[in-house]
């Protein structure tokens, strides 16, 4: 008897399903916990997110404001320094290179360098972008980093 009381959950931690519109003594009768009417009480009720009952919403009351450039926004793929270790002494990395080994894998043809971490082989570097930190760790490496129009 200890076994199966230890088995079963605490008590009042599984609660039994709401049935509603069982009848008026089941106390959630007639209406079904819907209320009185309206929009909610009918049938495949379902009103979007934002909808204020045919009010002009609040999203479209503010005025807008800025300037959103998403469309010409030039999105690189980031590569830090320290995972062009992988590469032996003197190879010329290019993006065919990167996506061959799994270091990006987005559709997008731009890379930028940046200069997370450390260098310590000399590697001729092909990208669209380096920053000022990993453009000097590859050339003080030994190396040298040449970016693509």
């Amino acid at each position: 008897m200890e076994i199966m009381e230890k088995i079963k959950p605490p008590a009042g931690s599984r609660k039994k399903k709401k049935r509603v519109g069982r009848g008026p003594g089941s106390g959630m009768g007639r209406t079904s916990s819907r209320g009185e009417k309206g929009q909610k009480a009918r049938k495949g009720a379902s009103i979007r997110l934002g909808f204020e009952g045919g009010q002009t919403p609040l999203y479209r009351r503010i005025p807008k404001k800025g300037f959103k450039n998403a469309k010409f926004k030039k999105d690189y793929n980031e590569i830090n320094i320290f995972l062009l270790n992988k590469f032996d002494d003197g190879a010329v990395i290019n993006f065919d290179i990167y996506k061959k080994i799994g270091i990006i894998n987005s559709g997008n043809d731009l890379v930028k360098i940046l200069g997370n971490g450390e260098l310590k082989k000399k590697l001729e570097v092909h990208a669209n972008k380096f920053s000022k930190i990993a453009k000097k760790k590859i050339e003080d490496a030994g190396g040298k980093a040449v970016e693509i129009k």
